[in-house]
């Protein structure tokens, strides 16, 4: 039998070689009639060893039961990237593999050719929950942060860092984020279990956050942004800090927006509330954006998905609202990830189509980026200093040195891959609800369109493009990409 980073290798090898082919001479396995001529299909589906495979032999003879109209003509957002956080738990696992399996996760998650192209990536100031323990860059009382120095990060986390930015051939689009202030800079004297920062440390935060800027890029870490505070409104077992929407908006507009900018940092994009989908996204983008003063400092605003953490249902039209009444804003998803691990669901199928649903509709409401949450764990859904175990695409076991893919690897992939930093994101109607749509034009001239279907059943579906139709079968609980 087969291990799973083996099915993996031969299945994205398969895949670079048809992808090169059909750039240079058409499309493999398809007819020459002139309807199916221009398209490749790129499938991944339950119960197959398809895998990012190219399909192109579910092109349909079949009635389509669902339609697919695209305009082209008609753009949206610009595409930013996708891409998922580099933590300390995932860089510490990464550190256990071997050089071989080092390289193939490299491979697997940052070249857009042999792997899924990630562009975009997140990582913590300082420590988080996914981290081995609680750390600062300073000693406790340091107001004025003489003792400033990433020394900690260096072990693991900058040396994973910067192999995946060369990876992705140097283009790699890096924001920052806090998870609480150091313990003496909070009311609660406790770098966990929320808290405010004190009104008398307000400078001195932001000062830590343009020094851990400058140091990541005096070590070749180019960082592009950074969001004020993850899950403001969240009191965690781990690092967390609570800031009303008044007072992160006016941490922003009184320190660390001209913080940043006085020591010649004022290109980095500030994103604000960083925490889930709701009314709380639509109110603090309306406090925020509707003041000149601060929203001059802030680039857009970012997101999660665990609103649906008491079994409600995403809230996808606050991510539209917020479009809609900002359009010259930005909207980020900035964490999402499967929580509550599980060993026993790590080929779990449900995940990945979690994975689909929120990606699709986020883009088609105006997102122009989505980073999932870490890249890589261990077996058993850590490190994690409070237990706070979750899922990651991809897995290792450090008990044998094997990676396990997960289908959201491949599900994030469809998206990744084929759809690239600039793209627009462009117009679409899908005749029935059965099948999850959304398509993007990059720059290249090549369209991107990515389906999928949650049902028990196939679904033949015609894709119109101007006077070019294909009629296709996209499997029972699969995605697709379609590139011409």
């Amino acid at each position: 039998m087969k291990s799973i980073s083996s099915i993996f290798l031969t299945s994205i090898l398969i895949l670079q070689a048809n992808y090169s082919s059909s750039q240079n001479a058409g499309s493999p396995g398809v007819s020459s009639s002139k309807s199916n001529k221009k398209i490749q299909i790129y499938t991944t589906a339950e119960n197959s060893d398809l895998k990012l495979s190219l399909s192109n032999n579910l092109i349909s003879k079949e009635k389509a039961t669902v339609f697919i109209e695209i305009d082209a003509s008609k753009t949206f957002q610009t595409f930013l990237g996708i891409g998922g956080a580099i933590t300390d738990a995932s860089a510490e696992v990464f550190a256990k593999l071997s050089p071989e399996k080092q390289q193939e996760f490299l491979t697997a998650y940052y070249d857009k050719n042999k792997g899924i192209g990630y562009s975009l990536a997140r990582t913590n100031i300082h420590s988080c929950d996914f981290s081995s323990e609680s750390y600062t860059y300073i000693a406790e009382g340091d107001k004025d942060l003489k003792t400033f120095n990433i020394d900690h990060d260096r072990k693991f986390r900058i040396p994973l860092l910067k192999r995946a930015i060369k990876t992705a051939d140097g283009k790699l689009t890096l924001f920052v984020s806090p998870w609480s202030p150091p313990a003496f800079m909070k009311d609660n004297n406790d770098i966990l279990h929320g808290g405010v920062l004190l009104p008398e440390f307000a400078q001195s935060w932001a000062n830590y956050y343009a020094k851990f800027i400058k140091e990541y890029q005096k070590e070749g870490i180019p960082v592009w942004g950074l969001t004020i505070q993850n899950e403001p409104m969240a009191t965690q077992r781990w690092e967390s800090c609570i800031y009303t929407p008044e007072a992160e908006r006016d941490f922003l507009k009184n320190f660390l927006g001209p913080t940043l900018e006085k020591d010649g940092l004022g290109d980095k994009k500030i994103i604000i509330w960083d925490h889930n989908r709701g009314d709380m996204l639509e109110k603090r983008a309306q406090l925020v954006f509707s003041d000149p003063e601060v929203s001059k400092y802030a680039w857009g605003i970012g997101f999660h998905w665990y609103e649906t953490w008491n079994g409600g249902t995403p809230k996808f039209e606050s991510v539209g609202n917020v479009h809609k009444a900002f359009p010259n804003k930005n909207l980020l998803f900035t964490e999402g990830c499967i929580e509550k691990f599980d060993a026993t669901k790590f080929q779990f199928w449900g995940n990945a189509e979690r994975y689909g649903l929120n990606m699709i509709n986020d883009f088609n409401n105006g997102t122009v980026g989505w980073t999932d949450w870490n890249i890589l764990l261990d077996q058993n859904g850590g490190p994690n200093h409070v237990g706070n175990f979750c899922f990651a695409p991809i897995h290792a076991d450090t008990n044998t040195g094997q990676l396990i893919y997960t289908p959201m690897y491949y599900y994030i992939g469809h998206l990744s891959k084929f759809v690239r930093p600039d793209a627009k994101r462009i117009s679409e109607t899908v005749s029935d609800k059965v099948l999850l749509s959304t398509s993007f034009k990059n720059t290249d001239g090549k369209i991107a369109t990515i389906v999928m279907n949650q049902s028990d059943k196939n679904v033949v579906y015609t894709i119109t493009v101007k006077s070019q139709k294909n009629t296709i079968t996209i499997p029972a609980h699969a995605m697709q990409t379609l590139v011409y």
